[in-house]
């Protein structure tokens, strides 16, 4: 494990691969980590430098927040590539890394060339709504247990996160210059109509549903795995 040092945050990461290889980044999702690629860095991605990180408030990185929001993650990402140099590169982001992904494809296509966002969503709403009924009454808990005094700032700016749209709107979609594969899993816990509202905004961009998995499987998906490096690939 490594760390990169910005402004407001101390960013843990593990680095893989060989130097001189095309760098690709990767991005966990709510309430995850870094280890969540292991097999990405040292099996099925292992041709590529890959850099897995542990966004703010997540993992070993160090950051002391009193809000989060899917653009400061997306931020320390461009802030990670410029410290360490890395001028362009690949990504994958899932779930919310997949959202994050979204923002560095709007705002540095440059460095930014190709982007696999896995099971994102940019509007709250697309969350299925079981899964936001599930969530909110939590979010309401946890907010009456802070205001008693226990410690429960992050738990709740993490559900927050899922609770509130990411920022982007429908013409920053259609701005993305990126290209782009959206991943989706059949038993996923956002609406399919969300995902193929994203495909009709989003120029250069393919969508795939994967078959037989959930949102919570679909990173170990052998389809979606081959998928991602046909696209890096192609």
């Amino acid at each position: 494990m490594k760390y990169v040092e910005l402004d407001d945050i101390r960013i843990a990461f593990n680095e893989c691969g060989i130097s001189d290889a095309p760098t690709l980044l990767l991005l966990h999702g709510n309430s995850e980590s870094k280890a969540l690629f292991e097999a990405y860095q040292v099996q099925h991605f292992a041709n590529f430098h890959t850099f897995a990180l542990d966004s703010r408030q997540h993992g070993d990185s160090i950051s002391n927040d009193s809000s989060l929001s899917i653009e400061l993650m997306a931020d320390d990402v461009i802030g990670f590539c410029e410290r360490l140099n890395i001028r362009r590169t690949y990504v994958i982001g899932y779930s919310d890394g997949g959202n994050v992904a979204l923002f560095l494809a709007k705002k540095c296509p440059c460095v930014f060339e190709k982007a696999v966002a896995i099971s994102p969503n940019y509007l709250a709403s697309g969350l299925i709504n079981r899964y936001i009924w599930q969530i909110k009454p939590l979010w309401a808990l946890l907010k009456l247990l802070q205001w008693a005094g226990f410690p429960l700032r992050r738990r709740i700016m993490l559900l927050e996160l899922m609770l509130n749209d990411i920022g982007l709107t429908d013409n920053d979609l259609r701005g993305i210059n990126t290209r782009m594969l959206i991943l989706y899993a059949q038993h996923d816990v956002i609406k399919e109509e969300h995902f193929r509202r994203m495909a009709a905004l989003i120029p250069n961009v393919e969508l795939l549903k994967i078959s037989g998995c959930s949102h919570f499987s679909i990173l170990q998906d052998m389809e979606a795995i081959a998928a991602m490096q046909n696209f890096f690939n192609s």
